[in-house]
Parts: structure tokens; C-alpha cells; sequence
């Protein structure tokens, strides 16, 4: 059976994709952010990706007015984490579930204020129209004319960044469904204790283990990989 998921054609059944975990959550999330990267925060224990916008990745260079490079990404996290500080908590609204398990909403600051819309506005993430439909280009335009950040020197587009770099994943994330094409079959499941615990495929309890993104569950393609993430072996 073919099951599409926000374009993308998987192969299997639904409940193969367990896909009830990307049911719309009841209510926005609300809490204090801890910045993962330009666009990425976590709130809650939830991952949520801003809506329409694209920053450049973690690991990523630009050049600046002098043609000098620079951890562009790196800036990006650091003046979103500064422009978060100055009015909490954050407020996002969702909008999907991402590929990843990452909840992708629209986010405000306390005073109401679009995340988004600064990051663009700002200079410091591009408006990105695959997802947005042109939302932010007023905001792109305006950095673009004032040469703010990104925009007073040069860069390559985040997306075609990833492409050429084999980082599709953003920040260390892999597909939830990996597993159906033979990539990551070891889930990462939290017990009723919060305890992180992943099973291997064979474990007494890995059939009847289900990953949920919403609570911040996920597959993980290697042992050493779940341990370095903070995760321990099943004992059964």
C-alpha cells in the first residue's frame, strides 16, 4: 500500500506509519523556548520549526560586507535566542507535522510579535515561498534594501546549502520512517517515568513500541547514536 504524507509517497500501511502521531495537537504550544537553531526551538520537550521560513544551517558560512566568512548559521541562533529573551514566553500555533516529527507552526513572541517575520525582516533567515506562498517577502524585501545580516554580503540559500551538503535532515534529524526503507530501526521510546529507553529490533518489547513525535520520541539509525543522544538500552 502507498501512503503520502505531506507529499512524500511511503511505502507500507497506515499503521505501519503510525501517522495518528501527527494528529493536530488540541491547543497551541506555550512555554519557554531553548533555541536548536535559526529556525528550530524546542518548547515543552516539543521540536517546532517556524512556518515559511528557511535560516541558514548550524555548520554554515557567509561572507560578510568584506568578503570575510562567518558562522552565519550560528548568528541566526544567536539573535533569535536574543530576540526571544526580551519578551517570553513564546506562543506557536500549529500548522503540520513535518517528515522529521517536528511540529511546524506559527510562533509569537509575548507581545505578540511574529517570530518569523523578525527573523526575515532582520536579515537573519530568508522567506522561503515552497512553504510560505511569498508571506514574508515584503519582510525579505525590506532586509534585502537595508542590507541587514545576510543580506550585507553574500550566502547560498539554506535549502540549496543542505542539498549540496547532504544535510537534509537539519540538525542531526532523521526521517521518522526510516526504518521501512532498512535506514534506522532502533526506536527511541519514553517510558511512563520519562526515562529515555530504546529497543533493537528482536527486543521482547520493540513490536509493541510505537513512536510518537509529539512527545518527543524518534528513531535512531545507531546504538552509539541513541546513547549519545541521552538514551539507554532496553534491559528486555
Amino acid at each position: 500500500m502507498l501512503v503520502t504524507f505531506s507529499g512524500v509517497v511511503y511505502v507500507g500501511t497506515a499503521a505501519d506509519f503510525n501517522l495518528n502521531v501527527f494528529a493536530p495537537p488540541a491547543e497551541t504550544i506555550q512555554g519557554r523556548a531553548s533555541v536548536v537553531d535559526g529556525d528550530t526551538i524546542e518548547v515543552a520537550g516539543q521540536r517546532v520549526r517556524f512556518n515559511g521560513i528557511d535560516a541558514p544551517e548550524s555548520s554554515q558560512q557567509c561572507e560578510d560586507a568584506q568578503g570575510f566568512r562567518y558562522q552565519c548559521g550560528a548568528a541566526a541562533a544567536e539573535a533569535l535566542d536574543e530576540f526571544l529573551a526580551k519578551s517570553r514566553p513564546i506562543r506557536c500555533e500549529f500548522v503540520e507535522w513535518d517528515r522529521y516529527g517536528r511540529y511546524v507552526g506559527n510562533c509569537f513572541r509575548a507581545d505578540g510579535e511574529s517570530v518569523a517575520a523578525w527573523l526575515v525582516e532582520s536579515g537573519h533567515a530568508l522567506d522561503w515561498p515552497k512553504y510560505s506562498g511569498g508571506a514574508y517577502a515584503g519582510e525579505q524585501a525590506s532586509a534585502r534594501q537595508a542590507k541587514r545580516a545576510l543580506w550585507s554580503g553574500s550566502f547560498q540559500e539554506p535549502w540549496e546549502w543542505r542539498s549540496e551538503n547532504d544535510d537534509e535532515g537539519k540538525s542531526g534529524i532523521v526521517p521518522l520512517f526510516g526504518t521501512l526503507s532498512g535506514e534506522c530501526s532502533i526506536k527511541g521510546n519514553l517510558s511512563n517515568k520519562g526515562e529515555r529507553i530504546y529497543h533493537l529490533p528482536g527486543q521482547e518489547f520493540y513490536n509493541r513500541t510505537r513512536i510518537s513525535a509529539g512527545k518527543g520520541e524518534r528513531w535512531f539509525c545507531s546504538e552509539q547514536e541513541a546513547r549519545q543522544a541521552g538514551w539507554r538500552k532496553s534491559r528486555r
